[in-house]
């Protein structure tokens, strides 16, 4: 970031306090759904695996019977509807993280600026009880959520706040968190946790990056951390021959196809190697353009926890006692 916008992150941190301070002192005050609202949510903008998270954590809910669904904004969506998101429809319509989160987890997701409006809208659609999955929720303090999980990168520690640096809030704030999640390779930033004073429980996160079999490929994406996903593949045999980069939740242009090609031709590569997210935010047409010069494949990064078991019976036993008895009944009944 730019050494340029120092001066405004003191400006942004007095903006950061005073909301809090309005919630945690009552002067506003969150809008409650009918059913439990589970955050998961992250300090910094973008890449510390909060979306794979989500996936996981809906798959596995979905695995003890229990109804599930996401809330989402929808970030960089053009639509301004409340609605459902219909797997395999379009980034534009949906946003690009809730298409692939209702593609590879199965639950129902719903998508609008107000997640408390597309919470009403899940509950209308199901009788019974069902647990909300609040995605990247931990600064969206109008909804009212039962449990924040929160996912730390390591660099958390030595950003600046926004916009100077990548961090949305400080350290601080960690304290309304219920669960911290750390990836393994990230196990040293537990020490610097509970030196802070935080005695939170902690998730530990395995992250493994699925590759296609492909020997020469164009590598590019537009995520936050693509300085990650780029050794990623090298290191698991990919002979990456260019690579192309673009901001997060970048939209693809015609321009942008021609240049893929272009480096393709020059390179002489077998293939185009991209990421689930990036995949789902090409346009059909663009697309199929790309697959006329050569296969598009995605490398898929899945994540799961060292206790799933343990996790899942440590985030229920957090929930109210009425959504746990309520559930409990519907997974007894043949």
């Amino acid at each position: 970031m730019s050494r340029a916008l120092f001066p405004l992150v003191p400006l942004y941190a007095a903006a950061v306090r005073a909301k809090n301070l309005a919630y945690e002192r009552g002067w506003a005050r969150p809008k409650r759904l009918r059913w439990p609202v589970v955050s998961i949510g992250n300090l910094s903008v973008g890449g510390s695996g909060k979306t794979p998270l989500t996936i996981r954590l809906a798959q596995l809910l979905r695995e003890q019977g229990i109804a599930v669904d996401v809330l989402s904004r929808g970030y960089g969506r053009k639509s301004k509807v409340v609605e459902r998101v219909t797997p395999g429809g379009a980034a534009e319509e949906f946003g690009d993280e809730p298409l692939l989160i209702a593609e590879a987890s199965g639950v129902p997701v719903f998508v609008g600026s107000s997640r408390y409006q597309a919470g009403m809208l899940a509950e209308a659609a199901v009788a019974g009880p069902v647990l909300h999955l609040l995605d990247d929720g931990f600064q969206h303090r109008e909804l009212a959520r039962d449990v924040d999980i929160v996912v730390l990168h390591r660099s958390d520690v030595t950003q600046l706040l926004l916009p100077a640096g990548r961090l949305r809030e400080g350290f601080s704030s960690l304290s309304r968190a219920q669960i911290l999640v750390l990836r393994q390779e990230d196990r040293a930033l537990e020490a610097e946790l509970r030196g802070r004073g935080l005695t939170q429980p902690v998730w530990w996160m395995e992250r493994r990056l699925e590759v296609p079999e492909v020997r020469r490929a164009i590598a590019f994406c537009a995520i936050a951390r693509e300085e990650e996903f780029f050794p990623a593949l090298r290191s698991r045999g990919v002979a990456v021959m260019a690579v192309r980069a673009w901001r997060d939740h970048h939209h693809y242009t015609e321009a942008d196809i021609a240049e893929l090609i272009e480096l393709r031709r020059q390179h002489e590569a077998e293939a185009f190697l991209t990421t689930e997210k990036d995949l789902v935010r090409l346009q059909p047409e663009q697309r199929r353009v790309l697959e006329s010069a050569a296969p598009v494949h995605a490398a898929k990064l899945l994540v799961t926890l060292a206790n799933e078991a343990m996790a899942i019976q440590q985030l229920c036993g957090l929930l109210p006692v009425n959504w746990r008895e309520r559930t409990g009944e519907l997974q007894q009944t043949p």
